[in-house]
């Protein structure tokens, strides 16, 4: 066939070929800049968004802190107090664009219980404060009390801080815990510890556990996803996020002695996995 005996034209191959990884160079570059410049806008809004956050928190904390305050301490209005905790949370989510869903609400109990969660963003909190029970205590860091107003309000809501640095206090923070527990409260604890940077479940410290098996209560499984990049590693910018929350049966602790613990973390544990395992629950 003609075509085949035509001897092929080298330069011209070259330059054709030269073209096309131009005009694919120049289509990518574009698109980068494209999507870089849609990160972009995303950021500067979610900056906007944050700093009304911020402001608006930090302007209803200075009002409504003291007022609850004082309605727990002279008055024992602690149910005040928690609605306007409540309120404080929802106004916050609601103006950070952070939103979530619930999976297994059936399982939260009206009894004592120790709602044991995985803990990975500085949005699992709040969102957890708002999906489980109404006057939910917390094991939280006592480091927190470097902030006058806000350890107050706290402690005044029945919340245990907890120094893990200092052994003597932190086993005194359990035996607290037990007895609000035994008094018929519920507690909300992350035995991870600390954040988990990737979204792997951490080893489970003992503390929560001990606590809910010297007050008999149910330890009930709860995996919360999505918040992690909400926040980027130092950064103060939240950016809109949905959130999954999955909440498992309970865990019955009634008959169970410190000598069971290890066995019941390790159970607790691979449940938790297993709610992360199933997704999440936006598609």
């Amino acid at each position: 066939m003609d075509f085949l005996e035509k001897p092929v034209d080298e330069m011209v191959l070259i330059e054709a070929v030269s073209r096309a990884l131009d005009r694919d160079r120049t289509s990518r570059l574009r698109r980068s800049q494209m999507a870089g410049s849609r990160e972009n806008m995303f950021t500067i809004i979610a900056a906007v968004r944050s700093l009304i956050t911020y402001v608006v928190i930090l302007l209803y904390i200075a009002v409504a802190g003291p007022i609850g305050l004082a309605a727990a301490v002279l008055f024992g209005a602690i149910d005040f107090l928690y609605r306007l905790g409540h309120a404080g949370i929802w106004l916050a989510l609601m103006l950070a664009g952070i939103r979530y869903r619930v999976s297994g609400r059936e399982h939260v109990q009206k009894s004592p219980a120790v709602y044991c969660s995985n803990h990975e963003s500085n949005v699992d909190p709040p969102v957890l404060f708002e999906v489980l029970h109404r006057r939910m205590r917390i094991l939280y860091k006592a480091e927190l009390h470097n902030f006058p107003l806000m350890g107050r309000i706290l402690d005044a809501g029945g919340f245990v801080p907890v120094d893990r640095a200092n052994r003597d206090q932190a086993f005194a923070a359990v035996e607290a815990g037990a007895r609000s527990l035994r008094a018929g409260n519920s507690f909300l604890i992350f035995p991870e510890g600390t954040r988990s940077r990737t979204g792997e479940l951490l080893p489970f410290k003992k503390g929560g556990f001990i606590m809910a098996i010297h007050a008999q209560v149910p330890i009930i499984p709860v995996a919360v996803r999505g918040g992690r990049d909400s926040m980027r590693k130092g950064s103060p910018i939240v950016r809109p996020v949905k959130v999954s929350v999955r909440i498992g049966e309970p865990i019955p602790t009634a008959g169970l002695t410190l000598n069971d613990k290890d066995d019941l973390i390790r159970r607790v544990r691979s449940e938790v996995q297993r709610l992360l395992d199933a997704g999440p629950l936006w598609t």
